[in-house]
């Protein structure tokens, strides 16, 4: 590969050189350009619904993890306090327990202790732990809805070896990099300033616990706890669905798409217009000949008389009414009622019939009520110069 640079005619040589010793564009070791450009470039078509549905189906979604830490906060400070006092006397009585037979039991021997132990942990940790999990479920259904795809969890061969530019840039130097430095500074702040100003309010009863009972103290400083990550939990929700909004827009311009992958897309889903236009063209062509193969077996040609032809067969122990097997309008006017004067089929001129059944009957269906007389009408002079009596239509 050469690469030439503009400027002076005496410097192009010399420019050449240079690039070539030092990216050596003449060895086996060349540079793509390709590398330098941005790999999203020309992807400006917004995603169409089958991308976004196939996305979707490989875990692909829009989905903020704070949301649902915010969530779970919520849930399971709500959780705290309406199984805070039963847990607290679960661990009293853990406590007690362990006490009152620490000279009896072997944890080694006997698996009593592991058993009490097991007991009690469940008994003071499962509320807490079932709200948690109702809360983490919630909180990923109301942002993805009922979706499970095992894709994220496949194990993938090229995801051992990392794109080190791609996630440099995606880590360090993107949109979604700074927003998240923001976001993680803006969270610290929150909570220290909540933090500061409940702990700034209650000094003087913090100060003061070193001389109280310490149930007192203690119940004191859990109600400040309490009250600080209840209104630290409330804060993080709110700040959540910025986040949200900001990854619902992140995932969507990931999944843009080019114009060139839109018209592959279309061509993969609605079939290539070539291809759909050579079907249309070969169904036309077999209508037409099943058309002109009808015209000889029909009754009578009704025509406007140049621009349309419609071609009407009577059969009346088949039909319930006068059927239309061919019409055509112009040049394939013209071709019916050639062939209908070579093979003998009457031509009745009847301009507002022939408009009519041309724009409302189409091929292979019986005539509208309301053409009943008309075509009475015809068909009784057709049968007439046939020599033939004609049954009421």
């Amino acid at each position: 590969m050469v690469m030439y640079l503009s400027g002076a005619d005496e410097n192009i040589g010399l420019k050449n050189a240079l690039y070539s010793k030092y990216f050596n564009l003449e060895t086996s070791a060349k540079i793509d350009l390709q590398w330098f450009g941005p790999e999203d470039e020309g992807r400006t078509e917004d995603a169409t619904e089958y991308k976004l549905r196939k996305a979707r189906e490989e875990g692909k979604v829009a989905k903020s993890a704070d949301l649902t830490s915010a969530i779970v906060l919520i849930f399971c400070i709500t959780g705290l306090a309406a199984f805070g006092s039963g847990m607290i006397e679960g661990m009293r009585d853990m406590m007690i327990y362990f006490y009152s037979n620490a000279v009896e039991l072997d944890p080694v021997s006997s698996p009593e202790a592991g058993i009490a132990a097991l007991t009690y942990f469940v008994k003071i940790a499962l509320p807490l732990a079932s709200v948690a999990f109702v809360a983490a479920f919630t909180g990923n259904v109301f942002q993805v809805g009922f979706q499970f795809s095992s894709k994220p969890i496949t194990p993938d061969p090229s995801k051992i070896i990392p794109k080190f530019g791609k996630w440099f840039t995606r880590s360090f130097m993107s949109a979604e990099a700074g927003f998240n430095l923001m976001k993680s500074i803006v969270k610290v702040l929150i909570i220290g300033g909540i933090s500061f100003v409940n702990i700034r309010m209650e000094f003087d009863q913090i100060v003061s616990f070193i001389s109280i009972p310490f149930l007192h103290a203690f119940s004191t400083l859990a109600g400040i706890a309490f009250r600080i990550m209840l209104e630290a939990a409330i804060a993080m929700l709110a700040f959540a669905i910025l986040d949200y909004r900001f990854q619902k827009k992140q995932h969507l311009d990931s999944l843009k798409m080019s114009k060139q992958e839109v018209k592959e897309e279309r061509k993969m889903t609605e079939g290539d217009p070539l291809i759909k236009s050579r079907l249309r063209e070969r169904m036309r062509e077999i209508m037409t000949r099943d058309m002109i193969r009808k015209v000889p077996e029909a009754d009578v040609v009704i025509t406007n008389p140049t621009h349309f032809a419609v071609v009407m067969q009577w059969d009346k122990s088949k039909m319930a009414a006068p059927m239309v097997t061919a019409k055509g309008q112009d040049n394939m006017a013209f071709r019916i009622r050639t062939i209908a004067k070579d093979n003998n089929v009457p031509i009745m001129e009847n301009k507002p019939l022939a408009r009519a059944l041309y724009a409302e009957v189409e091929v292979g269906d019986t005539i509208p009520e309301q053409y009943y007389q008309a075509m009475a009408i015809i068909l009784a002079e057709v049968f007439r110069m046939r020599g033939e009596k004609m049954e009421a239509v």
